[in-house]
């Protein structure tokens, strides 16, 4: 694991945990009302917080333009910021999964179908909203990109939403749930390293002296 990839978990540690610990609890608790499963939708978005928060510090901290000293490239930074993305993501959906778990193996609260289901469109809510909200935040002040990382959720269902429809012009979604989320999810993970792509080019064009 690289040295960038440590800072940013060590500076956003506290947060990490907190938010693990809060989706495990919150789980448990939404299973009096809803399906427990519903949580793995915002799951991945309510993880990757942490990001943002490493972003921010190292704009308060002047770390930008202190690395620029560093044998460290400019792309390097930012793919560690995208796979510091991906790895909360995915403790967030993991980490969610575990209450879900406990009711299926009870036989309670929820289905295999239910928690695939719900696990494709949080994984993909968040992989929309990734590669809109990461690149926007080397462009903008930390206040300007807050703002721009809940509109990408917005913009997300959105694109799932398009997606979808369009999808169901080629195979019946509603027969063909889980297959249709599938092509989703593929779209989603190309549109992630897609960003991750243009956001290194323009960071890299980007005056931080």
């Amino acid at each position: 694991m690289s040295g960038i990839l440590l800072k940013d978990l060590y500076i956003a540690k506290s947060n990490i945990l907190i938010t693990l610990v809060c989706l495990i609890v919150i789980g448990f608790g939404l299973s009096f009302l809803v399906e427990p499963s519903a949580l793995l939708v915002i799951a991945p978005a309510a993880a990757t917080t942490s990001v943002f928060i490493s972003i921010a510090s190292d704009a308060a901290c002047k770390w930008n333009k202190n690395v620029l000293t560093m044998p460290v490239s400019r792309a390097q930074i930012i793919r560690e910021k995208f796979l510091l993305y991906l790895l909360l993501a995915a403790a967030g959906g993991l980490v969610s999964l575990l209450p879900c778990l406990a009711f299926l193996l009870t036989g309670t609260a929820t289905t295999g179908d239910s928690v695939a289901l719900y696990a494709s469109i949080g994984i993909s809510a968040a992989l929309l909203a990734g590669g809109i909200s990461l690149p926007c935040a080397y462009r903008f002040d930390p206040d300007k990109s807050q703002i721009v990382f809940m509109m990408s959720y917005i913009a997300s269902t959105g694109i799932i939403v398009a997606l979808v429809l369009l999808t169901n012009l080629f195979l019946p979604v509603k027969e063909h749930t889980l297959a249709a989320f599938g092509v989703v999810n593929v779209f989603s993970l190309i549109w992630f390293f897609v960003s991750c792509r243009i956001a290194t080019v323009l960071y890299q064009k980007q005056d931080i002296t």
